[in-house]
C-alpha cells in the first residue's frame, strides 16, 4: 500500500503499474489495489468473482491488462 501521506504533489499524477512484487500471477489486481490504495485480496476477490458472474469476461480484461501495462 501506498504510504499515509501523498507526497505525488501536483506535478506528479498517480500512475497505473504492475506491482511485481506483490503478484499473485501477473501483478494486476495488486497493481489495481495500489493504484486505489485498496487491499490486493479484495481486489483479486472481486475479479474471481466478476469472472465467474460475467462468464469470463473479467479474465480477459485481466489478460489485456496484464499484455499493455508495463
Amino acid at each position: 500500500m501506498n504510504d499515509p501521506i501523498d507526497t505525488r504533489g501536483p506535478g506528479n499524477p498517480r500512475k497505473f503499474h504492475l506491482d511485481k512484487r506483490n503478484a499473485k500471477l501477473g501483478g494486476v489486481c495488486a497493481g489495481i489495489a495500489d493504484y486505489f490504495d485498496v487491499d490486493a485480496t479484495m481486489v483479486r476477490i472481486l475479479f474471481v468473482v466478476g469472472t465467474l458472474i460475467g462468464f469470463g469476461s473479467l479474465l480477459l480484461i485481466y489478460l489485456v491488462i496484464w499484455a499493455v501495462a508495463n
